[in-house]
């Protein structure tokens, strides 16, 4: 009786709407609504033919909700009746992922939380700079709580005028947080069956991909019965949801929502089929574990192999030396490595901390997301000057009181800080997949999958610390040491070139210039303290002033800068990377290889010089006809950010092969070599 008095209730309420819509009066409600909507534009200067996305801001308030494009079995989507100028168009509506909220044994989809459906106005081409473009919105919806239901409407006003599409970086952070809670599209072919009375759904999802509460939320109507209950299990690279049919027989393509943890979802198509049962040999919840198992292992593993990378060998090369001295005891020994290891984990967890709340707040960022930050850069490249002049021999880095107090130890855990913050720049072989693992789990998980990155960075010290036979094995102390030491200093240098460069990349001309002139200043201070030093005398508190002094002015001068105005085009007849153009060359039926790399990712420079820009691959590429497309995400676009994302990465490199007919596209590894890729288009 509860059941049925809920229903009517809601059915009184849309009646109400109904009637008092074909009156044209307002309907009752209180003064104040309990949905606050605003209409909001990212860009309220667009330009003439392009494309603005429009946000309903909505607030219920406590107690009160609103309701999905599918109800479930109580309520009412709300009708948007739009007012826009000639030639405008807008696109249907798309949501967020819903809430359950089961109320007297009718299930309904709904949002208890502020939400954002978006939409996409088309501004018409050939309307001159300055052109008014008045958008009205008509809106009639049903808000309830759990006792009670009421009909509201709201008339909403927005000013845009034509102009150059500039948006303001608040406001499209804002919208990147609308749209990072949307489902994504599910790119796979699923299929569903209904047979005795029951629905089965397979969907491909990977087996190596987190799951936790997994629900299946229905748009299509007239197949499922929302409030029976669903089963989700896990058989190889594929879901099965299983549940209750509603019994009313529908056909055609089953459209919905899958949850695959919290916050996120993929947009799910599926076709009429045959839909075999699971294996029942694991459970959404053993799924999650077995995902956060693999990504904490891929962690480790890519951590181990960043020694070996070449933006993280000049740091690693300093703390040679160190180990050289072959005098450590047992527990000296151990202390140092222990502390190298902290310094090394603990600047990972900090970075991904720092990540995951940046994408909480709706900033599309992955490692490295600090080099896309000029200001960063100029602090790298006088830091790695200050090493570079140091290994030369110029001067000798003062050790502060506190990390003298703290013995070996101290120096240890600043070195091990150090060589994991320099080695964002690079990802290898098992840290892209499991980065981007990490960055849809839970942040607990996702911060023990950080830890383990830089547990694996730090493995190889650890080991020497621990094991004597390994410290035997390294060389005596000598004046080997002093010419090692020397030579060391030319990697590093190379790493401060590079720096500049990027820097330039950037900054433009000017930053690079900024920042080079910083470099001059910061090494004629080290000079003047290191001709201190050879006199006996302490590195100066003077020295120190001026070093913050112009570390702070860097900092400075690259707030008067501005990224180039020229946009550097892709070479070899490669074409810029944009889902549009991706979608028109795998409508034409053509093989596509998209890479997405960045200014300051060595990995990507190194594969691109070594594989993807020789005569083989080229060749290889030409004969298959193989479109190429490049996507540069050296300034952190967040269109490619979302766009990696979605394919399980934290950052680039990325490199997808995509075959003529494929569903889905090859991920290839992030080393690649010529033959690889001659054999793709092969």
């Amino acid at each position: 009786m509860r059941a049925f008095g809920y229903l009517i209730m809601t059915l009184f309420a849309a009646s109400i709407w109904g009637a008092v819509a074909q009156a044209d009066v307002p309907p009752p409600a209180s003064a104040a609504p309990h949905l606050a909507i605003r209409l909001l534009a990212e860009s309220t200067q667009p330009a003439a033919g392009s494309e603005v996305t429009l946000a309903l801001d909505t607030r219920p308030q406590p107690g009160w909700h609103g309701y999905w494009e599918n109800p479930g079995d109580a309520g009412f989507p709300a009708k948007l009746d739009w007012t826009l100028p000639q030639g405008a168009t807008v696109s249907p509506p798309t949501y967020p992922m819903p809430g359950k909220l089961l109320v007297v044994g009718l299930m309904n989809y709904v949002f208890e939380a502020p939400y954002a459906p978006l939409v996409t106005l088309k501004v018409p081409p050939g309307l001159a700079p300055g052109t008014a473009l008045p958008i009205r919105l008509h809106t009639q919806y049903l808000v309830c709580t759990r006792e009670v239901c009421v009909p509201e409407q709201a008339d909403l006003f927005l000013s845009l005028t034509v102009g150059d599409g500039a948006i303001d970086p608040a406001v499209r952070a804002s919208f990147d947080a609308w749209r990072r809670v949307l489902p994504h599209p599910l790119g796979g072919a699923a299929t569903w069956q209904a047979s005795g009375g029951r629905v089965r759904i397979a969907i491909p999802y990977p087996a190596s991909a987190p799951l936790d509460q997994g629900y299946f939320f229905p748009l299509t109507t007239g197949l499922i019965d929302y409030a029976a209950p669903q089963s989700v299990t896990r058989d190889g690279d594929r879901l099965v949801i299983e549940t209750k049919a509603s019994g009313q027989g529908a056909t055609g393509p089953l459209l919905g929502v899958l949850r695959v943890c919290a916050g996120k979802a993929l947009a799910v198509t599926a076709t009429a089929g045959t839909v075999a049962a699971a294996s029942p040999v694991a459970s959404s919840s053993g799924g999650a574990a077995s995902a956060i198992l693999l990504a904490l292992v891929g962690a480790i593993l890519g951590g181990l192999i960043l020694n070996v990378m070449p933006c993280v060998f000049p740091i690693l090369s300093i703390k040679a030396l160190s180990l050289a001295r072959g005098h450590l005891g047992e527990r000296e020994a151990r202390h140092e490595a222990l502390a190298y290891a902290a310094g090394v984990v603990a600047v990972c967890v900090a970075l991904g901390g720092i990540i995951l709340a940046l994408r909480a707040g709706g900033d599309a960022v992955g490692w490295a997301f600090q080099l896309q930050n000029p200001r960063v850069l100029v602090v790298l490249l006088l830091l790695t000057v200050a090493l570079s002049l140091n290994l030369a021999g110029l001067f000798e880095i003062p050790t502060p009181q506190f990390v003298n107090r703290a013995g070996g130890a101290g120096g240890a855990f600043a070195t091990g800080a150090l060589a994991a913050f320099v080695a964002t720049p690079c990802a290898g072989p098992f840290m892209g997949a499991a980065l981007g693992t990490a960055l849809v789990l839970p942040w607990p998980a996702a911060l023990a999958v950080f830890a383990g990155l830089g547990l694996g960075l730090a493995l190889p010290f650890l080991a020497i610390g621990f094991i004597p036979a390994l410290r035997r094995r390294l060389p005596k102390p000598g004046a080997w040491m002093e010419t090692f030491r020397r030579f060391l200093s030319i990697p590093m240098w190379l790493t401060a070139l590079a720096l500049a460069w990027v820097l330039g990349k950037e900054a433009d001309v000017d930053g690079m210039a900024y920042g080079l002139c910083a470099a001059l200043g910061l090494g004629i201070v080290l000079w003047a303290a290191g001709r201190r030093q050879a006199r006996g005398l302490g590195f100066g508190k003077a020295a120190v002033v001026m070093i913050v002094a112009i570390t702070g002015a860097g900092i400075w001068l690259m707030t008067r800068t501005h990224p180039p105005t020229t946009v550097t085009k892709p070479v070899d007849g490669a074409e810029p990377f944009s889902e549009t153009r991706l979608a028109a060359l795998r409508a034409e039926g053509r093989p596509v290889f998209a890479y997405f790399t960045a200014d300051w990712c060595l990995t990507c420079k190194v594969n691109e010089k070594t594989a993807i820009e020789t005569d083989t691959a080229r060749t290889a590429f030409a004969k298959a006809k193989v479109a190429v497309l490049v996507g540069d995400w050296t300034n952190g676009d967040p269109v490619l950010g979302r766009f990696i994302e979605a394919h399980n990465r934290a950052g680039v490199p990325l490199y997808l092969y995509y075959a003529p007919g494929a569903a889905e596209p090859q991920v290839l590894p992030q080393v690649l070599t010529p033959g690889m890729l001659a054999a793709l288009a092969g």
